[in-house]
């Protein structure tokens, strides 16, 4: 043993050098996962990010032995939602599966634990994924370490603030319109989606958008997160050619010279907050100054067609699941099953006709041609992640229609495009808004260019590196 603490192992590296020490003896794997479930105890509380935990679980598979793989022994969290986790509940962030209980681990979850990952617990998520705010009825709210009255962004929040607030040193995420990227702005962290058919899908209703992977402190446990978990399930309706070599090399590999464009507009053409702005445009010149040509350049879509296409394909695998439940369960739906927003997107779906939800796939298919084309002509287009900071809590209240039809589409609609299309996209902890929080720059390559993306971050990160430490204590306001 060395004469490092536990907590300075724990704190001052990465998911990657956190592996690495336990596997070079200076901590023991349950040393590690003991310190963890420690701070889980002690941080969650205020902040609300984990609701389910597994301790003895997890103790007991450090001590019958975990598999010899890269990640062996570092704790690890899973969303609720899709993801399931034998033995603890896959609640979907909704008070009708609260009571629902895995059998088995989902085969993205069985990669994380072969990759020696022990999973701790799952942590909160909006009803169903469907709020860019962590705040359902079913947990409460999840709290931004950074500051306890504002959010932690949705659908992955309570994965992004238990690893912004030191609980854990990567989670689980997922993403149908942003749901990995938002959290990863609002939380000052690395969160890329990848591909569509990139990664295994948890649920068959997740629907052709929804793709999962994590949200990370550095670039290089993106790529290694991606090498021990990519590549299609059995069965999987998407397919994607395999990359040319592990994600894991292309960390610090020279991305060459590259066309970027740049836009600080929504897809419609209003402007974005001013502080978002800012944060696309700075990173902007710090990539010319790293040898790169960026121009004022955007994809070219129907952004009206594609909104009102995403109410049905959002809603529709979200009412199929909905409707299993209820037959599993023997009953009809009863008024408090659901939160409003979701309450009126099921009804929306059991109305909506073969032929609406045929138009909205012929809808997604050509935005995904034309965001493609665009990628024809550049290598990159970098946005702001938000199209405003972090807000307060309340804000978006999925209980309140008005306050979500007002409010909720600024903070997915710079996202959600790349769900449509397909394409990787990530979010890079490289600025902060007025009051202090974290605010994310969003780097968007063609479909299957994840390696693109992992060069270009690393090269941000070299030069530009951003803090990895723990937001913690939390801040009251």
């Amino acid at each position: 043993m060395s004469g490092k603490s536990v907590e300075s192992v724990f704190d001052g590296q990465d998911m990657t050098g956190l592996a690495a020490s336990i596997r070079d003896g200076e901590v023991s794997a349950r040393e590690v996962v003991e310190f963890a479930l420690g701070r889980l105890a002690e941080r969650n509380p205020a902040i609300n990010a984990v609701v389910s935990e597994r301790a003895e679980q997890a103790l007991a598979e450090v001590d019958a032995g975990l598999p010899d793989g890269p990640l062996r022994g570092v704790p690890f969290l899973i969303k609720d939602l899709h993801a399931d986790v034998a033995g603890l509940p896959t609640s979907n962030g909704s008070r009708l599966f609260a009571d629902r209980v895995a059998e088995q681990d989902t085969e993205l979850v069985a990669r994380y634990r072969r990759a020696g990952l022990v999973i701790i617990g799952k942590t909160n998520t909006p009803e169903f994924g469907q709020n860019a705010s962590t705040e359902p009825v079913l947990f409460g709210p999840t709290r931004n370490p950074r500051r306890l009255t504002h959010g932690v962004g949705g659908s992955s929040g309570g994965s992004a603030a238990a690893v912004a607030a030191g609980i854990a040193p990567a989670a689980h995420a997922s993403d149908g319109g942003g749901s990995i990227r938002i959290p990863a702005s609002a939380n000052g962290l690395v969160g890329l989606k990848p591909s569509r058919g990139r990664m295994p899908s948890g649920s068959p209703l997740a629907g052709p958008m929804s793709v999962e992977h994590a949200v990370t402190r550095s670039v290089r446990d993106t790529a290694l997160l991606l090498d021990l978990t990519a590549g299609p399930a059995v069965g999987a309706p998407f397919g994607i050619a395999p990359p040319a070599r592990p994600y894991v090399d292309e960390v610090g590999a020279d991305p060459g010279t590259l066309r970027i464009g740049i836009t600080t507009t929504m897809p419609g053409g209003e402007p974005v907050h001013p502080d978002c702005a800012a944060v696309a445009s700075e990173v902007g010149v710090l990539l010319e100054k790293l040898g790169h040509h960026v121009e004022t350049a955007a994809p070219v879509f129907h952004p009206e067609a594609l909104g009102a296409a995403m109410q049905y394909l959002m809603s529709a695998p979200m009412a199929v699941e909905i409707d299993h439940r209820l037959a599993e369960l023997g009953r009809e739906l009863a008024d408090d099953d659901l939160e409003t927003m979701a309450r009126v997107q099921y009804e929306r779906c059991k109305s909506a006709s073969v032929t609406d939800l045929s138009a909205a796939y012929s809808a997604l298919e050509l935005t995904a041609r034309e965001i493609g084309r665009y990628f024809t002509e550049y290598d990159l287009l970098l946005t702001p992640t938000l199209g405003a900071p972090t807000p307060e809590l309340g804000l978006l209240d999925a209980m309140n229609l008005e306050a979500m039809w007002q409010h909720a589409g600024t903070y997915g609609a710079l996202t959600s495009p790349f769900n449509s299309g397909g394409q990787p996209a990530i979010s890079l902890p490289l600025g902060k808004d007025s009051i202090g929080l974290p605010l994310g720059a969003q780097l968007v390559a063609a479909h299957g260019r994840e390696d693109l993306l992992i060069r270009i971050a690393s090269q941000l990160e070299a030069a530009y590196p951003w803090s990895t430490a723990a937001a913690w204590p939390a801040v009251a306001g």
